[in-house]
């Protein structure tokens, strides 16, 4: 039987909305932080070279330059104001959890509610400082050693490049929380998600274009619509999959009322890493296609050289390392994010349990058990979504773009939006039913 927050959601259309001032408000105010972002991948950084760096960018569009790019929502093709993007604080945010599961003093801060999170998630924005201001340091390193991009080069050059790039970031992480505390859905996830989808239009262009000039056949660019289409429904059938587990509350008693037992369920999600280890193994594996664009592989030896060219891009041994290091990122991440141990402690403390197992050792055991299980099954679906994508870019030359690993992002922030959305129109109606029964009530006190 449905329950009234599932009746109540079904019966949302565009007159529930109409009414939700609130949620339009937020949602104004979403697409307003969105477009002034936009505006910020357009603003050039000062003392470079636009033609050449163009120039020098094309060649490293294969490596992690394009990844990022990607990312950046096209900043960094343009080398503008946000070119660093919001990746330095997701790596931070990252490394910090990661932390709190190994440095006892940050797993404490952990446990001791709102104000330990605030605690960590100041540590995290100190984190993005620096790894910001690193990157930014090494940009400028990196475009100085390039012919004809630095107009100027120097340390006047590389302090201004990274005042620029990491005030670019930190403004960024500033918009990403105030789109999260005063818009709709995660705003770190929503900067990322923008930029993709601001570059896809350009890049299903391209992919039509290469068919209209007969550069890819007809029946190739069909396959990508056909395989696009295939991966989003995929996607979203296992995002929002999930393995319930039953839980039981025994009766208790209050006072002089007797309360029945309780029954719930514990939500695992199929994919619980999301898109992290994706991302994570296209940047390692980038990384020595990008190396090697900026070095001279004559002076190489053939080991050396062999070794890069077998990690390039849609080769045999580049398939394989990404998809043995996607699995290792998705049990691993997991572990980080999810203790079973935790989960089992928190039932027992509340008098749950899960029916046949006791409480505490042995049902951790079992979440654990469930949870391994699921997640080999998720990380077989990143492989495959991530994969299937590949073959048609290393091979047909389709724009980076239109990778697993974007169409990943684009859906899963889609579908939490959306979720977002319809929890505030169902807090809406909740409000109207609550503000009806108040008036009825007033009525026959009358």
């Amino acid at each position: 039987m449905a329950s009234a927050a599932e009746q109540l959601a079904s019966n949302l259309n565009f007159a529930a909305f109409a009414k939700a001032e609130d949620l339009k408000k937020r949602i104004w105010f979403t697409l307003g932080a969105l477009l002034v972002y936009r505006l910020g991948t357009y603003i050039p950084m000062p003392g470079i070279n636009p033609e050449a760096f163009a120039q020098a960018f094309q060649q490293q569009a294969g490596g992690v330059l394009g990844m990022f790019n990607m990312f950046a929502g096209g900043a960094v093709e343009r080398m503008a104001l946000f070119a660093l993007g919001i990746m330095p604080y997701i790596s931070a945010s990252i490394i910090m959890q990661l932390m709190t599961s190994v440095i006892p003093s940050l797993e404490a801060l952990k446990k001791e509610g709102e104000q330990g999170r605030k605690v960590i998630n100041q540590y995290t924005r100190y984190g993005t400082v620096v790894l910001a201001a690193a990157q930014a340091y090494g940009i400028a390193i990196g475009l100085e050693s390039g012919s004809g991009i630095v107009a100027d080069p120097g340390w006047f050059f590389r302090i201004s490049t990274v005042l620029t790039l990491l005030g670019g970031t930190m403004f960024l992480m500033w918009l990403g929380e105030q789109i999260t505390a005063r818009g709709i859905g995660n705003g770190i996830s929503l900067i990322i998600f923008a930029g993709i989808v601001a570059n896809l239009p350009s890049a299903i262009s391209h992919t039509l274009e290469q068919g209209r000039t007969g550069a890819i056949s007809t029946g190739v660019v069909l396959a990508v619509v056909v395989v696009a289409i295939l991966v989003t429904a995929i996607i979203v059938f296992f995002e929002r999959a999930q393995r319930r587990l039953l839980i039981q509350y025994p009766k208790r008693q209050v006072g002089n009322r007797m309360f029945q037992g309780e029954t719930s369920h514990l939500p695992l999600k199929l994919n619980t890493s999301g898109v992290i280890p994706p991302i994570f193994a296209s940047s390692l594996l980038l990384l020595p296609a990008t190396v090697a664009g900026f070095s001279d592989t004559s002076k190489m030896p053939a080991w050396a050289a062999s070794v890069l060219a077998a990690l390039g891009h849609g080769q045999p041994l580049y398939m394989i390392l990404y998809a043995a290091m996607i699995v290792f990122f998705c049990f691993f991440y997991t572990a980080v994010v999810f203790n079973p141990k935790d989960t089992a402690d928190q039932l027992k403390k509340h008098s749950g349990f899960i029916p046949g197992y006791r409480p505490g050792e042995r049902t951790a055991e079992y979440i654990d058990y469930v949870l391994t299980r699921i997640t080999l099954i998720g990380a077989i679906y990143l492989v495959l979504v991530c994969l299937l994508p590949e073959f048609l870019i290393s091979t047909f030359h389709v724009p980076f773009y239109l990778g697993g690993t974007s169409l990943l992002i684009v859906v899963s922030v889609t579908l939490d939006t959306v979720a977002q959305i319809q929890g505030h129109l169902i807090a809406h109606q909740y409000e109207g039913l609550i503000k009806k029964s108040k008036l009825r009530g007033g009525k026959r006190a009358r």
